[in-house]
């Protein structure tokens, strides 16, 4: 039973990654894309966010909780791995600007690649990192739909326009369907480390990610939406692929489900707040 949940987990990760990717495409041109980072104060802001702030923030909280030394390794792996796939689609419930989603989405990964693997490595001796493979991932399964669905955009707009409700109602059911199969998953887990502080710590990076990308996204609230859910959306397949590559220990991959579970309901609870409110501020 846990193996076949897990299978169409993974399914439908992969389902929801390339459908948001190409229907990211389908909506925006690479002008749209690149135009944000031409903000570089904006990019300076959000790499101090997320590579700087967020695993000191993490390293606090293992010290101020006090957790096991399994589940500190945890939280601070994912605490150095940005830039989610699911970043776009998030930020597309909370309305916010969808040409910033993307670019900071690609940014963060591409930083993850490089930053993760040197700090880890200088943390956490005798820790590697297959920089190879997860370069290869990020390819075949962001960048090659998102770059497809751009030039369908560009060359053949009308099939854009008829493809990209498709694709929106598929990356939403996907990310249903990753929720509840999460909790089905996560619930032995989640029930491990009642006690230990691991959901405590969890919940509170995750609510410091948001007000850390918050107050250093603006001006605009259309930044500060982006900025804050781009910072509370870590890269949970990177963490968690780092952490499967290093560590036998089953407490560090507990950590990074925990993490995982929570990050998506409480990441899509406050988008879900986010695009109430925009609507409506629109209607009024």
């Amino acid at each position: 039973m846990t193996e076949a949940l897990s299978l169409l987990f993974n399914l439908s990760v992969l389902i929801f990654v390339l459908t948001s990717m190409f229907g990211m495409g389908l909506s925006l041109t690479l002008k749209q894309i690149s135009a944000p980072m031409r903000d570089v104060p904006w990019v300076l802001k959000s790499l101090a966010a997320n590579f700087i702030l967020v695993p000191l923030l993490a390293f606090l909280l293992t010290r101020l909780i006090g957790l096991d030394q399994q589940l500190a390794i945890g939280l601070f792996i994912v605490s150095v791995s940005a830039g989610a796939s699911s970043l776009a689609k998030i930020v597309e419930i909370a309305r916010g600007d969808l040409a910033f989603a993307l670019g900071l989405m690609v940014l963060l990964m591409v930083v993850t690649i490089i930053y993760a693997p040197l700090v880890l490595s200088l943390l956490l001796p005798g820790v590697q990192v297959d920089v190879w493979g997860m370069l290869k991932s990020l390819i075949a399964t962001m960048l090659i739909p998102l770059a497809l669905g751009l030039f369908v955009k560009a060359r053949y707009e009308p099939l854009a326009e008829s493809l990209r409700p498709y694709m929106s109602q598929a990356s939403s059911i996907t990310l249903m369907m990753q929720i509840v199969l999460g909790l089905l998953l996560g619930f032995g887990p989640l029930l491990s480390v009642i006690g230990t502080g691991a959901i405590l710590a969890a919940a509170l990076l995750i609510l410091g990610c948001l007000a850390i990308g918050y107050l250093l996204g603006g001006p605009g609230q259309a930044k500060r939406i982006v900025t804050a859910i781009g910072t509370a959306q870590r890269n949970v397949a990177a963490a968690m692929l780092i952490t499967v590559q290093n560590f036998t220990e089953p407490q560090v991959p507990v950590m990074v489900l925990t993490f995982g579970l929570l990050m998506m309901i409480i990441n899509s609870l406050v988008a879900g707040e986010f695009g109430r409110r925009a609507q409506a501020a629109t209607e009024s």
